[in-house]
This record gives C-alpha cells, sequence and structure tokens, in this order.
C-alpha cells in the first residue's frame, strides 16, 4: 500500500505526459508539493508550472528542489515515472541510487483507483473519447465524478476533472500492461487490433492481457464490451456483461442515424428502454459508437435521460482526437492523434463522411520504430485512401532506431503517386494553400507541434 499520508512532495519523471500531468495536477490541487522533468517546454508543462508545480527540462540533478535533492528527505517524497523514461536518466538514476521510494504511473493509478468507484475505459483505441464522454455525461448530471484522462477534454480544458462523487473515470493503459494495476467497479473494452507488440510479441498475448484486466473488476461489477470484439473477451463469472455499438443485437444499440449539416440525430436502444432522438454535434458515426458506450456506463451509474439529452448535444471532443482547427467554404483543418492503422481508418472514414466529396491531403508522423515495422503493409493501405499524403519521419518515443527501419518503408508501399517524404521542419512552409481543400494531421509524437503554425498559416493566407 503506497502511504501518501507522510509524504510532503511528489517528483514525476516524464512530467509532461498526457497521464503524468493529470497526476501531478491532482497532487498538486491535493496541497502536496510537486515538481518534475520533462524533455522540452509544452503547453502542458506550462499549463503545470502555472499551477505551482517546479519544472525543469534539463536532465541535471543541480536543478532539483531541495526536498527532492538532498536524501535526507527520501521518505517524504513519492517519485513517479514511465517506462518511456530512459534507465540512463540522470535525476531518475539520483533518486534509484539514494533509495527513494520509485512507482511507476500506473502504480500510483492503481492506488488511486483502490479508493473509488473506477469506470475504467480500455481498448487499442477509442478509451480516450470514451473515457472522456463518460466524463462529460457524469460531470453534466446530478451524479458528477472525478477523472483522469488521456487527452485535454475540450469541455473543461483539461485532463484532469475533480469531483464529490464517489467515481473516478480512468483511462485503462495498456502499454506495459499497466492497465492490470487498477481495480475498476464497472469496465469498457472499445477494441483489440494488434498493438504494443514490442511488448506482447503477438496479438493473442495482447488479448490475454485485456482478459486479465477485466479480471481485475470488482466482484458484482460491471463490463461492457464492443460486440465487434465479444467473443474474444473472457467475462469473469461474477460480473454483469453488455455489449454495445450499432450492432441491432447489442445490448446498448445505437439507430436510426441522420447525419444534417450541423449534427447527428439518433437513439439509443438499452436493455430496458429507448432514448429517442439524441442530437449529437461532434463528428464521426464512430463517435456514435463511443458514445453508445458512455451512455451505458452512465445509465448505471445513475445519470437521468434528461441530464443524457442534454450533456450529448454540449459535448464539444477532445483536443487531438478529430480536432477541427477551420472549418470554412473551401478550406477546412483536422488534426487527429491517430497512429495506428486501425484508428487513421476510422479517422479517415469519418472524415470522407463529414467532409463528403472533398479532396484531403493527409500529414503522417508514424510514431515509434516498432510500430512501423510491424504495421507498414496497414499505414500505406489506409494511407492511399487519402487524395494526397505527406508522410514525416518516424517519431522515435521511448526507441532506439532499429535498422532498416524508417517512414521510407510506409512510402514505398503506397500505389498513390500523390505522395511526398517531407521533414517535420518543411511543414508549413511547404503547404500550398491554393491546392488545400481539407487538411489532416495525423500522429501521436510531436506532430502537435504543427498545429499552431499551420493553423496560422492557413488563417493568413485564407485572409488575403
Amino acid at each position: 500500500m503506497i502511504d501518501f499520508k507522510n509524504t510532503e512532495g511528489i517528483y514525476f519523471v516524464g512530467i509532461g505526459g498526457i497521464g503524468m500531468s493529470a497526476l501531478a495536477l491532482y497532487f498538486r490541487k491535493g496541497g502536496y508539493a510537486v515538481a518534475g522533468f520533462d524533455r522540452s517546454e509544452s503547453r502542458i508543462t506550462l499549463s503545470l508550472a502555472d499551477s505551482g508545480c517546479a519544472i525543469t527540462y534539463e536532465d541535471n540533478t543541480a536543478f532539483l528542489p531541495d526536498l527532492f535533492f538532498n536524501p535526507v528527505h527520501k521518505d517524504k517524497v513519492i517519485v513517479v515515472y514511465t517506462p518511456a523514461i530512459p534507465s540512463e536518466n540522470r535525476i531518475l538514476s539520483h533518486f534509484r541510487n539514494n533509495g527513494y521510494r520509485l512507482y511507476k504511473r500506473a502504480e500510483i493509478l492503481g492506488g488511486i483507483s483502490s479508493h473509488t468507484d473506477t469506470l475504467a475505459v480500455a481498448g487499442t483505441h477509442g478509451k480516450t473519447t470514451v473515457s472522456t464522454m463518460i466524463a462529460h455525461l457524469l460531470k453534466q448530471s446530478e451524479t458528477d465524478c472525478s477523472a483522469f484522462l488521456g487527452g485535454i477534454s475540450k469541455n473543461y480544458n483539461s485532463n484532469l476533472l475533480t469531483g464529490e462523487s464517489r467515481y473516478t473515470v480512468m483511462e485503462a493503459d495498456e502499454f506495459d500492461r499497466s492497465f492490470h494495476q487498477l481495480k475498476p467497479l464497472m469496465a469498457v473494452v472499445t477494441s483489440l487490433d494488434a498493438d504494443h507488440l514490442d511488448i506482447y510479441g503477438d496479438l493473442a498475448t495482447m488479448v490475454e492481457a485485456y482478459n486479465i484486466f477485466c479480471s481485475k473488476i470488482k466482484p458484482g461489477g460491471t463490463l461492457v464490451v464492443n460486440s465487434k470484439i465479444k467473443s474474444q473477451i473472457i467475462v469473469p463469472a461474477d460480473v454483469t456483461f453488455f455489449t454495445y455499438g450499432l450492432d441491432p443485437d447489442a445490448d446498448y444499440n445505437a439507430f436510426n442515424i441522420i447525419h444534417t449539416k450541423d449534427y447527428y440525430s439518433f437513439s439509443i436502444k438499452t436493455p430496458d428502454k429507448v432514448i429517442e432522438d439524441l442530437h449529437f454535434t461532434f463528428p464521426g458515426i464512430i463517435n456514435i459508437e463511443n458514445f453508445t458506450a458512455a451512455v451505458a456506463i452512465a445509465l448505471m451509474c445513475g445519470v437521468k435521460e434528461q441530464e443524457i439529452r442534454k450533456a450529448a448535444i454540449l459535448f464539444q471532443g477532445v483536443k487531438r482526437r478529430f480536432d477541427i482547427r477551420i472549418n470554412l467554404p473551401g478550406l477546412a483543418y483536422v488534426d487527429d492523434y491517430a497512429h495506428h492503422p486501425e484508428e487513421i481508418r476510422a479517422c479517415i472514414k469519418s472524415m470522407k463522411e463529414y467532409f463528403k466529396g472533398r479532396k484531403i491531403t493527409g500529414i503522417f508522423q508514424p510514431h515509434l520504430f516498432s510500430r512501423t515495422r510491424d504495421h507498414a503493409d496497414g499505414f500505406a493501405s489506409i494511407l492511399d485512401e487519402l487524395d494526397e499524403v505527406i508522410i514525416l519521419p518516424v517519431y522515435p518515443a521511448r526507441e532506439k532506431p532499429i535498422e532498416g527501419v524508417s517512414s521510407e518503408m510506409i512510402f514505398n508501399r503506397m500505389k498513390s503517386v500523390n505522395k511526398r517524404l517531407l521533414r517535420k521542419e518543411d511543414i508549413p512552409g511547404k503547404l500550398d494553400i491554393s491546392k488545400l481543400d481539407v487538411l489532416l494531421t495525423i500522429g501521436a509524437g510531436d506532430i502537435d507541434s504543427l498545429v499552431t503554425p499551420i493553423e496560422e498559416k492557413l488563417g493568413k493566407e485564407r485572409a488575403r
């Protein structure tokens, strides 16, 4: 059991990560001294600094506050790190060599999970959107919740929500089997596409890990699974099981979907009733499927139908998840976090539906050498569905280069003739606005640093 009572400070090695930053803000709001290291400044780290966190961008122990530098205080300090931090990191080595209490982010989240009624959302894609939708439905109702989200909610401009409710929404991350630390009361599994094969080796092992996660649900709890993957899930004997999706046979089923210019209208069939004529402005039929999962959990938590109806039309989405930055006649720009072939497939399908008949240009930054190696054919196949593609170099994240693996693996497999290999620093300079209709940036690396420059360039040139 992690002892927070006698702790004065929490140090985060990798504080700028989306999951780490939510925890840092949580402990800062709890009155703890919070400090951390990250490799580069970002909007997230600047926001944390504004909240009172002490942040350094140099891997040098000389910049540590005294509470975290002097080993005499080590019993008052907890150090949190992620597997993405290399073992040779000097700050992490300082804590390790001097006997500090070190925990992975997942262990801290698991400790919080054990003291609350956790609503956990897992899946190789869709989990950030679904968890944010659940949190929004609960926050807009009398039920309320707290939430640790894997993205920045546009409704609340934060990845951390705090409340007085007994419910806490958590994104259940499968990387490094982190989600095995959670003990949810209710859980959702959205998808099971092969990913993180650098950790799992093969799809079967990954699916086994998801079933271990499902076995962690508290006795008497609930499991809600996308109907497409129900055959792969082993339902624990003491857990209530439901399916959701667009399948008419799903327990929670979205139907009568109509897309008008500004919104979708649809109905949801539940085991008990039908919620008719919901209005939803967030783009993409895939997100109606995601919203159906969120509605299932919300209803089980006591959220009323009328509360769901009002919250649905107010949902603004998540930054970097089908994030519409510009939407003008003849010029649109969307940014998306998709980094797996199936995520990109869902994104492009939504783009073609929402911007029907328009030319779509995509800028893709592959994320991880191992993922590029494992899914080069899949990336090439789905990117060929765009009208024009620009591919950037692989973003390595936690990995070192793998011999023979690069963006060219994807580029050379593509059949499209409208494709280019460019460096990140070439963007947005080499974008010709006169040839753009709809622009899409895709990736989980540092491609997000291009969003504002692209947005500014498009805005200025359009204003001429």
